[in-house]
């Protein structure tokens, strides 16, 4: 954390032309003072702009501090994915399974955004981004059982294959190419079609 606000201090010392222990008198010692480290307010400087009120900054040493703070400190939204199988066999079929995971997607809110995908019937993913993990999670397990209620009212059946996890950037790939594998197959038996 040191070395972050150190590496962010000595890059804007770089280009605004400023000593970097004149940048730690003025901004970073005051706020270990006031925050406890420098590193906190920083990092919630990003939401709030004016935890640097108070400090004698110059302009373009604050333009180029928050740039710099901004491209560093940003939390990165973390996916959270579940594997489902749904299968309805009832008269419904198809019909009661677009409504079903039209209902999951319909659990989307403000900050966390459900998509579902098709992986090949009867497996699909449900997708979200969000930056809290706990808000993701319990959008997920809402959207499964809001699925699960209409796709059993139906006369249909929900499977989590997978329960939602945090995925990482391997398995992100992973879905990706298996997304594109599957519509691969679909446009060369499109082609077939057609002869």
């Amino acid at each position: 954390r040191a070395k972050t606000v150190h590496s962010i201090l000595r890059h804007v010392a770089e280009t605004c032309g400023v000593a970097l222990e004149h940048l730690y008198t003025t901004i970073a010692w005051p706020l270990d003072k006031k925050y406890g480290e420098s590193y906190e307010a920083f990092r919630r400087s990003v939401s709030e702009p004016g935890i640097f009120d108070g400090l004698d900054i110059a302009e373009d040493v604050m333009a180029s501090m928050m740039l710099n703070i901004k491209r560093r400190l940003t939390p990165q939204p973390i996916k959270v994915r579940a594997d489902i199988e749904v299968r309805c066999f009832s008269y419904e079929g198809i019909d009661a399974i677009r409504e079903a995971l039209l209902a999951g997607q319909a659990c989307s809110t403000d900050s966390v955004d459900i998509k579902v995908k098709l992986i090949a019937p009867p497996l699909y993913v449900m997708l979200t981004q969000s930056l809290s993990k706990e808000a993701a999670l319990e959008a997920v397990n809402a959207a499964i059982d809001a699925t699960r209620a209409v796709i059993e009212s139906k006369g249909g059946k929900l499977a989590v294959k997978i329960a939602p996890r945090v995925t990482t950037q391997r398995e992100e790939s992973d879905l990706r190419r298996t997304l594109a594998g599957v519509a691969e197959e679909e446009n060369e038996d499109d082609s077939d079609g057609d002869e």
